[in-house]
């Protein structure tokens, strides 16, 4: 059984605190069920996908030095958050040389892996795009661990699995959480983007990117209320859609203002690449930069006229208002005096104080039954 310390795993830079974990059962029990795999494999051999901050690569990489973990271990994890807590978590533990983080989920990721450990994740279409790559690139005598808890699973995930895959065993439950080994690759593809078209933007969206390839609610409303003029959109002060998605909002920007420069940002590899298609599939790549950073911390102070954002209310599969505030004080940072950030919420999350509190006076725009637009300039 495992002996890996995962209560010296910490959650930073993302958000702590009560109820926010760094690890959980399911890690334990992919690793536990993985750990007659793991024995003697050879190092380069094992992939991590989805983990959460370092405890499935960590755990694999444990006691590497007497020759009973895995080394060089190629680990891909959406969040930007994620891959930074897997580097911290690992220079804690001396671990940093056993686990390399690739930010891209492509070939180069699964190539010639004979194991990988699989965090589920939530969206079939993300598992969908996960498993097609490792059946196209990975060894043919490649096993798949994929785990998580039972209350986000779902029996279209083995359906998922057994497209890619001859073989799908499903493990003993233990602790609320489960594991399904994927064995003998069949069919290999890779990840295209969904396409939709909605408010005269083209949009792309690979699997795991919220929304999809379609404009949710709230940035619908949001569009709908954005003045026809707005401050900046030079090369040094670019109109930032921060928190992007699938690059809508960014799109949108750069087609009705077609003399701006356009920053879009997120930490979700997915959504990066997905926004990047968007840009591509409507003509406007050359002015809409696509970044992956946590917040705005590749703008410099005092940078921007005009900042939209959509805030995101999920940590992994926990809800919380912590997320919103933290992008609040960046925006506050990288906003010129005077600028604004228009911003679309969840109504019940009562986002309005902290907004006057951090950025500035704060007015409503527009609210319907689920959502509220606010602009907040800077004092």
């Amino acid at each position: 059984m495992v002996t890996f310390p995962f209560e010296r795993l910490r959650r930073f830079p993302d958000i702590e605190g009560a109820g926010l974990v760094a690890s959980d059962a399911a890690d334990r029990l992919i690793l536990d069920e993985s750990a007659a795999a793991r024995a003697g494999i050879r190092a380069g051999d094992t992939v991590v996908i989805s983990d959460a901050y370092g405890a499935l690569a960590l755990g694999a990489a444990w006691d590497a030095g007497a020759g009973d973990g895995a080394e060089r271990i190629r680990v891909h994890q959406d969040a930007l958050t994620g891959e930074r807590a897997l580097a911290e978590n690992a220079a804690r533990l001396d671990l940093e040389g056993r686990v390399v983080s690739l930010a891209e989920l492509d070939a180069s990721l699964l190539r010639g892996a004979r194991l990988v450990l699989l965090r589920l994740p939530r969206s079939l279409d993300t598992l969908r795009d996960i498993a097609g790559l490792i059946a196209a690139h990975a060894d043919r005598d490649v096993v798949v661990y994929a785990g998580g808890r039972i209350k986000h699973m779902s029996v279209a995930m083995n359906d998922v699995l057994a497209e890619a895959f001859d073989r799908v065993d499903v493990t003993h439950a233990r602790q609320k959480s489960r594991v399904l080994v994927a064995r003998t690759p069949r069919v290999g593809w890779e990840p295209v983007p969904a396409a939709g078209r909605d408010e005269g933007v083209e949009l792309r969206a690979f699997g795991g990117t919220f929304g999809g390839a379609r404009l949710d609610h709230g940035t619908r409303l949001l569009l709908a209320h954005l003045p026809a003029d707005l401050a900046g959109g030079a090369a040094d002060d670019p109109l930032v859609d921060l928190a992007c998605g699938n690059g809508s909002v960014g799109a949108w920007l750069a087609l009705r203002h077609p003399a701006a420069e356009i920053w879009s940002s997120d930490q979700s590899a997915s959504a990066v690449a997905s926004a990047r298609a968007t840009a591509d599939a409507n003509g406007v790549g050359d002015r809409m930069r696509v970044v992956r950073d946590d917040l705005l911390t590749l703008r410099p102070d005092a940078s921007a006229s005009f900042v939209a954002l959509n805030p995101p209310f999920h940590s992994g599969a926990a809800v919380t208002d912590q997320i919103a505030p933290r992008m609040f004080a960046d925006i506050a940072r990288v906003l010129r005096p005077g600028g604004e950030l228009w911003c679309v919420w969840n109504s019940p999350l009562r986002y309005r104080p902290a907004l006057e509190r951090i950025i500035g006076p704060t007015r409503q725009v527009a609210r319907d039954a689920r959502f509220t637009v606010t602009v907040s300039t800077r004092r």
